[in-house]
């Protein structure tokens, strides 16, 4: 069987394209297995996962702990709130801490950018970041593009925008590494304050009016505005925001073609997508939920088959 070329999940700039391809097809197998009756595997009977997580989230922990026990793995849950961390506990002996209840695999979500690098140094343990700062979300691109070629049939040659908070969204970094190793065409489109300097760095066009990106693309990814992840004002008030970035059901209606409308959730709705768009036909939202656990099942399962060799 082919094998992945990393031992850990830190970013989509540490994968090649054929890895991307390996677990696309290793998640196709996986979701096979979710719609059936019995929905489980014995694949990773004697492997043990800890999910520290130390930032909020609800769907990717719940998706990660979804796909470990689809697995038959053992798993951990972590939460820094309730732990020593608030005593003043670094991460690394937090981690080892852990790690010496003989862990396998850590799925971390951290704050600071690097957080899963730094710590991939200095355990012996097999590290999947679920989210690092502003920095990256491997999973979540990876399930983006899988979710693409499942509707579209493939990524490559297929143009996508992503719209809105670039400057403070991991999703919108990992989703331009992964869409550019397939051979995709990657646009951005926002208010100028929140498209960082360094786009132009990554070959991605940029373009601030809404109507002419959506007429470009085949697919749209809608990204939220992050408010945590802001001390200052943006742009002048959310109103206008949707009035400008906004996508409704009458401004797709008019577009010269029919689009695929994403979003990595959680949405606020009525602010970058109506209630409309996010429940209408030309929405793949809850097929990104759904495939988000046989990614990352496929993930799991291939970083663990290089732990047992």
């Amino acid at each position: 069987m082919s094998e992945l070329s990393v031992n850990h999940l830190l970013g989509i700039k540490y994968l090649k394209e054929k890895d991307i391809q390996l677990i696309f097809e290793t998640a196709d197998h996986f979701k096979e297995v979710i719609n059936r009756p019995i929905k489980k595997v014995p694949s990773l009977r004697d492997i043990t996962i800890a999910n520290l997580f130390f930032e909020n989230s609800t769907r990717t922990k719940l998706s990660f702990e979804l796909a470990e026990k689809r697995l038959s793995a053992d798993v951990l849950n972590f939460s820094s709130a309730q732990s020593s961390v608030k005593k003043g506990e670094t991460l690394i002996d937090t981690v080892n801490n852990i790690l010496s209840m003989k862990v396998d695999m850590v799925v971390m979500r951290h704050p600071n950018p690097g957080a899963g690098v730094f710590l991939s140094k200095h355990v012996n343990a097999s590290i999947i970041n679920a989210g690092d700062g502003a920095h990256e979300h491997p999973t979540q691109a990876l399930l983006d593009s899988y979710s693409i070629r499942e509707k579209l049939g493939e990524v490559k040659g297929k143009k996508v925008v992503i719209v809105g908070d670039i400057l403070h969204s991991r999703v919108a970094l990992s989703n331009i590494f992964a869409l550019q190793l397939q051979g995709a065409e990657v646009m951005v489109c926002g208010p100028k304050t929140l498209i960082p300097k360094y786009i132009n760095e990554l070959g991605v066009k940029v373009e601030t009016n809404l109507r002419k990106a959506l007429n470009w693309c085949d697919v749209a990814n809608m990204l939220r505005v992050q408010n945590e992840r802001m001390d200052i004002s943006y742009f002048p008030s959310t109103r206008e925001y949707t009035q400008q970035y906004g996508v409704n059901k009458d401004l797709l209606d008019s577009l010269d073609k029919e689009i695929t409308i994403m979003h990595p959730g959680p949405i606020n709705r009525g602010v970058e997508i109506t209630s409309d768009v996010a429940d209408s036909k030309q929405s793949i939202i809850l097929d990104q939920v759904q495939n988000g656990v046989a990614v990352r099942m496929a993930v799991i399962y291939l970083l663990a088959s290089k732990i047992k060799q």
